[in-house]
């Protein structure tokens, strides 16, 4: 694909879904093969902002919402239950696409979006070109219980399923917040400026609510919402993915180990590439945009994820 002006900056925007009044960031032409850009916790849409460009320059439209309980997303009723469930940010995903008229698209997540990204792969193929998933790994059915190392990795999850990670959460949550990025990549990888403009999306009234259910709910520490128990049904169903597949993994990423994504590939059936970024934590798009801008232009303009 020739690059390609954009036909319009980068402006926030809104829309109106069945259960949200979504905000997102959005570029590029028009009429471009739409992408969307979807962040993980604790993350926001901004955390595209040095890796959009590129898409924009290569002719993508791209789309970045905030996800429910982040930023100026808000629930359009008081009585929406608060689910952090997978399968619920993937059906907000799919609202999305469909209030924006997308037919087809591409998505590329990170973290909780990396998560939503394999969601939707496996229970919409027919609506993905193809999918890029930063910082997670994927296997079929539910997830399992991890090995011990990476349990060790995972004691925010585990201390937010106790009373006292809920207070946590709910008083101190900005600075539980900084802790994760403290922890999770080297040393000095974050400007403070750019952690404060992050920290203000989980200012939203529902940030820890979501925040709380998505890791209870994961560990079968929460109900989910029955809303969505078709669709969780036909995700665990999912033996294999056929959507082409980039992952992006830090080498130095230590929420989500490196050993941890590196067995992954039988379980795709379509082409599928994992790229590891040496040195690099686990927030590939802040830490290293260029080499992530790299791999995703080679990967959106071949259709194909081989090596």
């Amino acid at each position: 694909m020739p690059p390609t002006e954009p036909d319009t900056a980068p402006e926030i925007a809104h829309i109106a879904t069945p259960l949200l009044d979504v905000a997102y960031i959005t570029g590029g032409p028009a009429d471009g093969p739409p992408v969307m850009l979807l962040h993980g916790w604790p993350d926001d849409a901004h955390t595209w902002d040095r890796v959009a460009p590129a898409l924009w320059e290569a002719g993508y439209k791209t789309v970045a919402p905030w996800l429910r309980g982040f930023g100026p997303t808000r629930f359009l009723s008081s009585q929406t239950t608060r689910s952090g469930q997978i399968a619920a940010l993937a059906q907000d995903a799919l609202d999305l696409a469909n209030a924006l008229d997308w037919q087809r698209f591409s998505v590329i997540g990170h973290d909780w979006g990396a998560r939503i990204a394999y969601f939707l792969a496996a229970v919409a193929p027919d609506r993905l070109h193809r999918i890029a998933a930063l910082s997670v790994g994927w296997g079929p059915g539910s997830l399992p219980t991890p090995s011990l190392p990476q349990a060790q990795r995972y004691w925010y999850q585990w201390f937010l399923t106790t009373e006292r990670g809920a207070e946590t959460i709910c008083h101190d949550g900005k600075a539980f917040a900084r802790y994760q990025w403290d922890s999770w990549s080297p040393a000095g990888w974050y400007e403070e400026a750019a952690f404060e403009r992050t920290a203000a999306a989980f200012e939203n009234p529902d940030w820890a609510a979501i925040t709380l259910h998505s890791y209870r709910v994961r560990w079968d520490e929460a109900k989910p919402d029955p809303r969505y128990t078709e669709m969780e049904k036909r995700q665990r169903a999912a033996r294999t993915l056929a959507v082409p597949t980039l992952m992006i993994q830090g080498g130095d990423d230590r929420c989500t180990l490196p050993a941890t994504t590196a067995v992954n590939e039988g379980h795709f059936t379509g082409p599928y590439r994992r790229a590891v970024l040496p040195g690099v934590g686990h927030f590939p798009t802040r830490e290293a945009p260029e080499a992530v801008s790299r791999l995703l232009l080679d990967f959106l303009a071949t259709g194909t994820a081989e090596a």
